[in-house]
């Protein structure tokens, strides 16, 4: 606690505008159902937010129509306290809360936090810090840095790593952490992104810094500790779906021109974008196409036997493979345009991607007629005897997958005819 007190005494005067009775950070906490541990974590917010925070400050509990007592203990915890406010939405997705407290709010710098306060509060005021000095225009917490404190199982460890490498091999994203429930952002940055974000779920937050990044906004990020909540109901399954959706959707507006990035970076006042991000590169030679083609295609198959894992404890082996095998390539297939191949620009993205898919239908075939095989073979084998099957059958078609994106998808001559 010292040395917090002692980076708030050495912060200058905000940089930012704000009237003397308006709060200078406005903290949302989203909720649905949270009857239980909202009082508790409003208590210590507000307590440490109190004792840390040199300016004013106001906590806003948006309920995403929960159910339960939410709504009536965050009434109580407005009552009890004056820089508490609660905002009922009838509709749930923590991006909708978002987007309709930040756009409500008078605050000069907004954040939000989860309701099981799984980060350090500590890292609070490094987060907001250098938005309120005018530095940055966003802030996120990373629960990826080296210098960063992680307690959480495998499996969310292994989901949060291989959705940031799918964002940088599809998206670009430079960013380390996507989804830490950790962010905040400028007030008069959020007024022009918001508009733009059409996610209201999970994927706000990738959005919302995919389009900040490709903007040239500056982005922080504040190494943090963070400790898992074991009680979590966030709907994995649900949620990676949703997400790689969503990562195909920005992909083919950020390729077609759909998201105004142009005119935000004049906005902005930002240099414009460079030939190089509008037009193909030089392909890299043949031994680095292999090495990226089979470190995306390692991140492809492990992402791909993860959601194959996931969709078969409620779906059959065939559907479970279907759906995997989709959602995967048109992540697979982005990153080797982008990276093993050195193609840039939306050029031929979306016949890429059509031609990407034919290729995938290659390997459905394998993996399908794998586990057919399998069936006939050794009926009712092991769910690990079904991965190892799936494992060699995507081997075989990896090294079909490059052969075909080398010699007929991402051939020079079709890129430059």
């Amino acid at each position: 606690m010292t040395a917090t007190l002692a980076a708030a005494r050495a912060l200058p005067r905000p940089a930012v505008e704000a009237a003397p009775d308006t709060p200078v950070l406005d903290v949302v906490v989203p909720v649905h159902n949270e009857e239980r541990d909202l009082g508790p974590c409003v208590e210590r917010l507000h307590a440490h937010l109190a004792a840390a925070f040199p300016y004013r400050f106001r906590i806003t509990v948006a309920d995403n129509a929960s159910t339960d007592r939410t709504l009536v203990v965050g009434k109580d915890l407005a009552a009890q306290y004056d820089e508490v406010r609660i905002v009922h939405l009838d509709e749930k997705g923590r991006g909708r809360a978002l987007r309709a407290v930040w756009s409500a709010s008078d605050a000069p710098v907004l954040a939000y936090m989860d309701v099981d306060l799984s980060t350090d509060l500590a890292a609070l005021l490094p987060l907001v810090a250098p938005l309120i000095s005018g530095h940055s225009d966003l802030a996120i917490g990373s629960r990826l840095s080296r210098a960063s404190r992680v307690v959480r199982g495998a499996k969310r460890e292994i989901i949060s790593r291989c959705y940031n490498v799918l964002l940088r091999g599809t998206l670009r994203a430079r960013f380390s952490d996507a989804q830490c429930g950790f962010k905040a952002i400028r007030r008069d940055v959020a007024q022009r992104l918001l508009p733009l974000v059409e996610d209201t779920g999970w994927f706000f937050d990738t959005e919302l810094l995919v389009l900040a990044e490709r903007s040239g906004l500056r982005i922080h990020e504040v190494p943090v500790d963070w400790v898992d909540d074991p009680d979590s109901r966030v709907d994995v399954v649900a949620t990676a779906v949703a997400d790689l959706k969503g990562v195909a959707r920005v992909g083919r507006a950020l390729a077609t021109g759909a998201l105004p990035v142009a005119q935000l970076r004049q906005e902005f006042g930002r240099e414009p974008l460079g030939r190089a991000d509008e037009t193909a590169g030089v392909a890299p030679g043949t031994t680095a196409q292999i090495v990226r083609f089979a470190a995306i295609g390692v991140v492809s198959t492990l992402a791909f036997l993860l959601l194959y894992s996931l969709f078969r404890t409620t779906l059959p082996a065939q559907v479970s493979n279907l759906l995997a095998l989709v959602i995967t390539a048109v992540g697979n297939t982005a990153a080797n345009r982008r990276l093993t191949f050195g193609i840039r620009g939306r050029r031929h993205a979306t016949r890429s991607q059509v031609e990407g898919l034919v290729v995938f239908g290659l390997g459905l075939v394998l993996t399908s007629g794998s586990l057919a095989l399998l069936d006939v073979l050794a009926p009712g084998a092991s769910h690990a005897v079904e991965l190892l099957t799936l494992v060699i059958a995507n081997l075989v078609a990896t090294l079909l997958r490059f052969v075909a994106y080398r010699a007929w998808v991402f051939h020079p001559r079709r890129q430059s005819a």
